[in-house]
């Protein structure tokens, strides 16, 4: 049984005494305990204590980022280890291997005796003609001012091998030579010719006296005296048609046979035979074949591979920059004005022929290519 003021559930308070003699140790003990709980339930709870960080999660976008810049960096090393250490070389390098900085001139085999491609002038003592032209082209990207250019007149039998004449005779080597020279496979193979890409397509044709009977083919002169170049490309073809051949080192010397009617007519590609039909326009006729064939002129460099790339570096330069007319002007100058006295007779084809890009180390602060 419990007291009418007390509840089932009520915890007993036991109530300090005052101290005195009535008072045991033992009840302020449990008064004391009884206070200090009393205080602590009315303070306000402690503050919680902070957590700490935690640990980073990881991120795969920055393991991106990290991996993409490693990737850059070593490309942009392989870049810089290609351009310094390996690589296709630079003009630089291609100017030492051809030793064209320790030339005090720049010599040129051409040819002398054919108007319009390659002429000297005895009285003016002057040369003139595309190929004239090309080369002095190719000799300011070379670095040599015309008057480090020296031209020596070449018969065709020695454009292989690289000798010229001065004008007393004597022999003399020249560095390229640049004289209406044909690539054929043949001749790639021969021993001292290195040609450069082709910087002139022309054809085939036929020149006779004033008068003379129309030629349409090689085989309306069958059995007829003809004249064309030794070692030329221009001699196979008569030759199948039944032309009796006789070949020259010059073709001045053919035409020569030609006005003392040794021969009935004479045979070598078109853009040298359209010089004397525009300088003699009177004296003779020139007659398109319609051959199939194409006449493509190089330079050869003989056995100077680094020169080779040069060369061929100014005639892609030519090609592809459009800044860069000096091809145009010398087809322009040398070839078109011969247009009007040669009438529907081809000259050459009056654009570039296509340049392949040479293999040479493009820097950027060069400006190798346009």
């Amino acid at each position: 049984m419990t007291d009418g003021n007390s509840s089932r559930f009520a915890w007993p308070v036991r109530r300090r005494t005052p101290p005195g003699p009535e008072g045991t140790a033992e009840d302020i003990a449990v008064q004391d305990i009884a206070e200090r709980e009393a205080v602590d339930r009315q303070l306000p709870p402690p503050e919680p204590e902070p957590m700490l960080n935690p640990p980073p999660r990881f991120s795969l976008a920055a393991f991106r980022l990290a991996a993409l810049g490693l990737a850059l960096v070593l490309v942009l090393a392989l870049a810089i280890m290609k351009v310094f250490v390996g690589g296709p070389p630079s003009v630089a390098d291609l100017r030492d291997q051809a030793g064209v900085d320790s030339w005090p001139v720049l010599t040129i085999g051409i040819k002398d005796d054919q108007p319009g491609v390659g002429l000297y002038d005895n009285r003016k003592q002057t040369w003139g003609g595309f190929d004239v032209d090309i080369a002095y082209m190719i000799a300011e990207d070379l670095g040599f001012r015309r008057s480090e250019v020296k031209f020596y007149g070449i018969q065709s039998e020695d454009r292989a091998r690289m000798q010229a004449s001065d004008p007393a005779g004597n022999r003399v080597p020249v560095k390229m030579v640049i004289a209406s020279y044909s690539i054929t496979q043949d001749r790639e193979q021969m021993a001292g010719v290195t040609f450069s890409a082709p910087y002139l397509f022309t054809e085939q044709s036929v020149l006779t006296l004033r008068g003379h009977s129309r030629v349409t083919t090689l085989g309306d002169l069958k059995g007829k005296q003809g004249c064309s170049l030794s070692t030329s490309t221009s001699l196979t073809a008569p030759e199948n048609a039944g032309v009796i051949m006789r070949s020259k080192n010059l073709v001045s010397e053919c035409i020569a046979d030609l006005r003392e009617h040794k021969v009935e007519a004479v045979t070598t590609d078109a853009a040298i035979l359209a010089g004397y039909k525009d300088r003699y326009p009177g004296e003779f006729d020139h007659w398109d074949l319609g051959l199939d064939a194409t006449e493509a002129w190089g330079v050869n460099v003989g056995e100077n591979a680094a020169l080779k790339k040069l060369v061929d570096l100014t005639l892609y330069r030519s090609l592809k920059d459009p800044k860069d007319d000096r091809w145009e002007q010398a087809y322009k100058n040398d070839l078109q004005d011969e247009v009007d006295q040669n009438g529907t007779t081809p000259i050459a084809i009056a654009t570039q022929p296509d340049v392949p890009k040479p293999d040479i180390r493009d820097l950027p602060w060069e400006g190798t290519f346009p």
